[in-house]
């Protein structure tokens, strides 16, 4: 029962490691494509801004690329960095892999070395005559035979395993090394990429200092307009009538906790606030609701979750990263997904930030997004 227990286990180790590198190498695959695009997108960039004269009028055009680009490159950077951490987590399912593997083919090696030592003691002793003929009767003889057959093609199905476990372990140690390989590569890209970081901001500081302040401001408000919501909420209104998540939501309702999780309040607008967070943080709904949609906005690539809390309406924009999809109903506090990097136009400086918005389902009644965050 023992032995057989034990080949058993072998043999799943053997499939789950076979099954775990699929789907391991099918993610690095779609990574690495999502990391070449934005390559591409930012060798695009570079060159349309190498294009621009720098000449007075084109110094806002200029700004406002650069600024983009920093923005790509703050978010190539980001991809970059989890590939790294996703590989730096490869090499250690694949260590662990080999090393269980290793003390599978330490246990069968040990096993097999049992066998054939008292398979060989007992052919010394010439044993195997007298097992056979010490026997009751003929039904007790076949029986015995049987059982010596059996170990016979025992021994030869350790040795099939060992030799199953062996090219196991070598081709497990392969991919460990294929996998430092490639971890080490994309470090040299992380820091690459911080080095063309830094370059760019250099860059676009230098434009921004060229520009009066009424320059600066009219471009800020160009920015400002490409960074409105996609989607007219009066149509999202359509989209909550009579529904019942988070009913219990109303224009009175306070003491919320902000929807960055360590975040600050940089600025109210009315219904809006922008709120401000480390690199990563967590962005959150503020109550319980329903994602009435989920969009990602064609100017910045950012995305942007709506959530109905009854027939209530909160926005969240500006995110790197979702953990959510349409219809599906969240909890008070549930992760929306990550906060997403922006550039601030008038000083170049990357910033972390969600533009939070809230709205009544009476298209004639403006909150104010400082009401439900009031302790």
């Amino acid at each position: 029962m023992r032995l057989f227990l034990t080949t058993l286990f072998t043999a799943l180790l053997l499939v789950a490691t076979s099954s775990v590198t699929a789907q391991d190498e099918r993610a690095i695959e779609e990574k690495r494509k999502a990391i070449a695009a934005l390559e591409k997108r930012i060798a695009a960039e570079e060159e349309a801004i190498n294009k621009i004269q720098k000449s007075r009028k084109n110094t806002e055009e200029r700004a406002r690329r650069l600024a983009r680009q920093i923005e790509q490159r703050n978010r190539l950077l980001g991809e970059t960095e989890r590939e790294a951490k996703r590989l730096e987590g490869e090499i250690a399912k694949s260590d662990r892999r080999a090393d269980s593997l290793q003390t599978a083919l330490d246990r069968n090696e040990k096993e097999y070395i049992t066998l054939a030592r008292e398979s060989y003691r007992n052919y010394r002793q010439q044993n195997y005559i007298s097992y056979i003929f010490s026997s009751r009767n003929f039904a007790d003889i076949a029986r015995r035979i049987s059982a010596m057959r059996e170990m016979a093609a025992l021994r030869d199905r350790k040795l099939r395993e060992i030799k199953e476990l062996k090219q196991s372990v070598a081709d497990e140690r392969l991919r460990l090394d294929e996998r430092q390989h490639e971890l080490d590569s994309v470090s040299e890209k992380v820091s690459g990429q911080k080095m063309r970081l830094q370059r760019d901001a250099t860059a676009a500081k230098q434009e921004i200092r060229t520009m009066s302040n009424k320059e600066k401001q009219a471009m800020q408000r160009k920015v400002a307009q490409e960074e409105q919501l996609s989607v007219a909420i009066s149509e999202l209104r359509k989209l909550t009538k009579g529904n019942k998540e988070g009913a219990s939501f109303s224009k009175r309702t306070s003491g919320l906790n902000l929807p960055v999780v360590g975040g600050h309040v940089k600025r109210y607008k009315g219904n809006m606030a922008e709120i401000t967070g480390s690199r990563g943080a967590t962005v959150r709904s503020i109550y319980e609701g329903k994602v009435v949609d989920v969009k990602r906005n064609r100017i910045t690539a950012k995305y942007e979750v709506f959530v109905a809390h009854g027939e209530y309406i909160t926005s969240y924009t500006n995110l790197g990263s979702i953990a959510v999809e349409k219809n599906q109903k969240v909890a008070k506090n549930q992760a929306l997904g990550t906060v997403g990097a922006a550039v601030n136009v008038t000083t170049m400086e990357t910033e972390y930030k969600l533009v939070f918005g809230i709205y009544s389902p009476n298209p004639n009644e403006t909150l104010s997004a400082s009401t439900c965050f009031k302790k």
